[in-house]
Parts: structure tokens; C-alpha cells; sequence
């Protein structure tokens, strides 16, 4: 059965079939050597998109913008200020204005609700580049990755997302193995677990696909025949600065160190989404140093520049997928 998502929304990967992500993964596949070998692929010329971002973003904003350019569409880019959603107009009509002029709409910043309120009101496709609770384009890239490192597929691989595993990062990866067969591990404090609800979702798909879905606190029994270990910032953006002390106390003890690789499969590669405060080369993680004396947090430098990581590689397969994302959406 062939697979058409023109048309479609991408907000969640829960909205999708195992069927429809491995599409995706094979396109951005296709998109990726066309990219590598110079090839033109100005597919959707004549189209016009535009970047609604709440939270601003390195990552997202390039590989979107450059996405957009390559297939041959003209982009805005609306940045917290520009944009009048939630200020003076309403979602809905935001929404209604921007359909009318762009042929399809990013968005990253908050709540899912948003999100989804847009998606309703739009009249072209939706995506979404981040929001409180998922993250689905980080994911296609991610696996992506995955399948680069792995030559015999993702499915019954065994990912280990390390430290606060209930972020919208953690969430999207427990989705996405449970819908492409992989095995899911949430390594850290209970408090910090993803959401009951969410996790009994993804056990049932999990039964279907031939993945499973583990949530704990022992590091050994998560690491050990790892073929991915993962991990996020502590405190996500969105949330209080005052975070930091409590979660650096919380999480410490899962930060991701050669230790915990050296448990994994001797295959195993280290992910991560970036930014990542591996040193104190950086504003926040000076400061945090300074305060707390947390010189790495969740991770070290060591395992960061190690052969294992491939946060690089990662970093920029969110382009070619979130250019397969858009043309299948948009063709």
C-alpha cells in the first residue's frame, strides 16, 4: 500500500503509522543524497512557508530555513517579537490569516494546545518544531542517525534516554521506538518519569511492533547492552532558572560518562539534541560552574568528543528529514 501524507499535519508521531515514519525515513534518505551529491532539488518552487517560533532555536531555524530554500520556497521567519499570536490576535486568527498566504506553517514554542489550535484553523499543513510536550521532527532525525550507525536497521535496538525523561525529548523518543520496534528505557529519577498515560500509549503500541518500554532508576540494568545512550539538558527552555540546583542534585548521578558507555554494546553510539552543556564554554554553563560546581553536566567532554558521538551527524539530519517532512506534506 503506497503512502500519501499530502496534505497532512505533523504534530505528534503518535498521529502516524509505523508505515507513514519509515516513508518519511526513506525519503529524507533520498533527500540526504541529493543534498551530499549536489543534486538540484527545487521540488516544490513557487511555495511559500513561514517559521512561527515562540522559543528561538539554532537547529530547528536552520534546518528549516535551509530546507525550505533547497526545495525551492520562499520563507519567513517570525521571531518571539514579530508576531502578534496570543498578543493581540488570537491563535484561531492567527492561524486563518497566516494559511491564507503561506502554503504551510512551523511552529515552535509551547504548549501542544497551540500547536493544534493552529493546525485546526490553518487550512494548510502544520508542523510542529518543538512544544512543551513532543518534539516529532527531532525525532525522524534522530533515527535517521540511528540507521546510519546500524546496518541491520533500528528495530530491536535498545535506546536509553538518560536523566530528565520527562521532557518533551524523552516523550518523543519512547513514541517512536514504540512505533518502530525498538526497545525504550527512561533511565532516571522517578520523579522525573514520563506521565502514566503516555507511557501505557506507547506499552500498547509497543505490543504490536515488538518493542517494549522500561522505566528506571539503575543505571547498570539501563546501560547494560545499550545500542544508543541519550541524553537532554536538565532544565528545558521554558522552565525557571531556579531549577538548577535541585535537578543538578537530582540528576547528577545519570549523567551520561564513559562508565555508562563501557556498560553499553560495544557498537553503541551517545545522542544528543543539543545544545549541550558538556563544558563551561558557554554563558550559562560558566555560571552554572561558578554556582554549583557543575563543570559538566549531562554529559562529560570526554564522551561528547568521543568517536562514539554522533551528536554532529544528528544535528544536521534534521535538515533532510525535515526537508522529507515538508515535501511530503506539500507536494
Amino acid at each position: 500500500m503506497s503512502v500519501n501524507l499530502r496534505g497532512r499535519h505533523f504534530l505528534k508521531l503518535l498521529d502516524f503509522t509505523p508505515e507513514e515514519i519509515r516513508y518519511l525515513l526513506n525519503l529524507s534518505k533520498e533527500f540526504k543524497n541529493l543534498k551530499l551529491t549536489g543534486t538540484p532539488h527545487r521540488y516544490l518552487e513557487g511555495k511559500n512557508i513561514v517559521l512561527l517560533f515562540e522559543k528561538t532555536s539554532t537547529r530547528t531555524r536552520c534546518a528549516f530555513e535551509v530546507a525550505g530554500y533547497d526545495l525551492g520556497m520562499g520563507v519567513t521567519y517570525l521571531d518571539p517579537g514579530s508576531s502578534q499570536m496570543g498578543n493581540k490576535e488570537s491563535i484561531e486568527d492567527t492561524a486563518r490569516v497566516l494559511g491564507r498566504m503561506y502554503d504551510g506553517i512551523e511552529y515552535r514554542g509551547f504548549g501542544q494546545n497551540i500547536v493544534e489550535e493552529l493546525a485546526k484553523y490553518a487550512g494548510v499543513p502544520v508542523w510542529n518544531g518543538l512544544t512543551t510536550e513532543f518534539h516529532p521532527t527531532q525525532m525522524l532525525g534522530d533515527l535517521l542517525t540511528i540507521e546510519e550507525n546500524f546496518a541491520q536497521g533500528s528495530k530491536g535496538l535498545k535506546l536509553v534516554f538518560m536523566g530528565d525523561a520527562q521532557n518533551n525529548v524523552a516523550n518523543s523518543l519512547m513514541v517512536v521506538c514504540s512505533k518502530l520496534g525498538l526497545h525504550f528505557v527512561a533511565c532516571g529519577p522517578k520523579e522525573q518519569m514520563p506521565k502514566s498515560d503516555l507511557v501505557e500509549t506507547c506499552k500498547k503500541i509497543a505490543a504490536e511492533t515488538g518493542a517494549s518500554i522500561t522505566l528506571t532508576d539503575d543505571i547498570k540494568e539501563a546501560c547494560t547492552g545499550a545500542h544508543i545512550l541519550y541524553t537532554d539538558v536538565w532544565v528545558s527552555m521554558g522552565e525557571a532558572a531556579e531549577l538548577w540546583e535541585k535537578r543538578i542534585k537530582l540528576l547528577e548521578p545519570f549523567r551520561v560518562t564513559k562508565e555508562a558507555m563501557a556498560m553499553a554494546d560495544s557498537s553503541a553510539i551517545f545522542l544528543h539534541c543539543l545544545p549541550a552543556f558538556h563544558d563551561t564554554k558557554t554563558s550559562i554553563g560558566a555560571d552554572i560552574a561558578k554556582r554549583f560546581g557543575a563543570n559538566e553536566m549531562e554529559v562529560t567532554d570526554e564522551v561528547f568528543r568521543s568517536s562514539r558521538s554522533k551528536v554532529f551527524d544528528q544535528a544536521e539530519n534534521r535538515m533532510h528529514t525535515i526537508k522529507a517532512v515538508m515535501y511530503a506534506t506539500l507536494w
